[in-house]
């Protein structure tokens, strides 16, 4: 018996050697034996999405704005938060990049007749018949032409307080007011220039509005009119009354401050 049980002792001691050379020894030749391995700083569930890997790939953006101010997402991006009005404006396809090949036009006379919008400081032309006055909301004027039969779109020109962001310099608060005008043509218009200029305490832009098989002609004018916000003027007149277009630039030549 007792050789019994010392040769049980001598299989038991075998054992926990065994044991303790598996727990020190790697499983495979790509593991590392010896030191502690930190955890993964996401580990994903088998019913989650895994957790996108810290190395950007080749589609992601290469910077958020705040570590690249100077950076412009191209046109048609998608935009991360943070971006300014201008960055948004130069990533958007509908409005091209405006130039130097964009010329003045010829101001005509000033019109003789005005409506007088105190809320924005302006005083517009009060155009001629056909041109009649209109419901003002949600604008705080309103001048409008007949409908056509058969056409969904008639000639407007309003006046609002200024419903975008200014910015530092007039021409480029224009070309914010002009996209913003889109919300007020078809889906899908896209905006040729015709003429950019300076105006007296502002800037105005004329341009062609393409849509489908028609396009219409419209101008913005921002004018401080010594309010809270400057004033704008913003006329369209689609193709179907284009007889209306000379009209523009009317418009365009007589928007001016009160004060």
């Amino acid at each position: 018996m007792r050789d019994i049980y010392r040769g049980v002792a001598v299989l038991a001691a075998v054992a926990a050697g065994a044991a303790a050379l598996v727990l020190v020894l790697p499983s495979g030749p790509d593991e590392v034996a010896a030191g502690p391995v930190a955890a993964p700083s996401a580990v994903p569930s088998s019913s989650g999405p895994a957790a996108p890997s810290p190395v950007p790939s080749s589609s992601a953006p290469a910077a958020s704005p705040s570590a690249s101010p100077t950076a412009t997402p191209s046109p048609g991006s998608s935009l991360a938060p943070g971006y300014t009005a201008m960055q948004a404006l130069y990533a958007d396809p509908r409005v091209p990049r405006l130039t130097a090949e964009v010329k003045r036009m010829r101001l005509t006379r000033p019109a003789k007749r005005y409506v007088k919008d105190k809320r924005t400081g302006l005083a517009v032309p009060r155009l001629a018949a056909p041109w009649k006055a209109h419901g003002a909301a949600p604008f705080t004027s309103k001048q409008v032409l007949p409908r056509t039969r058969g056409a969904a779109l008639r000639g407007l020109f309003v006046t609002c307080p200024l419903p975008i962001q200014e910015q530092d310099k007039p021409r480029d608060t224009a070309l914010l007011a002009a996209r913003w005008t889109l919300n007020h043509h078809p889906k899908g218009s896209r905006i040729t220039w015709l003429a950019s200029q300076p105006v007296k305490r502002g800037w105005l832009l004329v341009y062609r509005v393409t849509y489908r098989k028609h396009q219409s002609r419209a101008a913005v004018v921002v004018v401080d009119g010594g309010m809270s916000k400057p004033g704008l003027a913003f006329v369209t007149v689609p193709d179907t009354q284009r007889k209306q277009w000379r009209d523009i630039g009317r418009v365009v030549s007589g928007v001016r401050a009160l004060g």
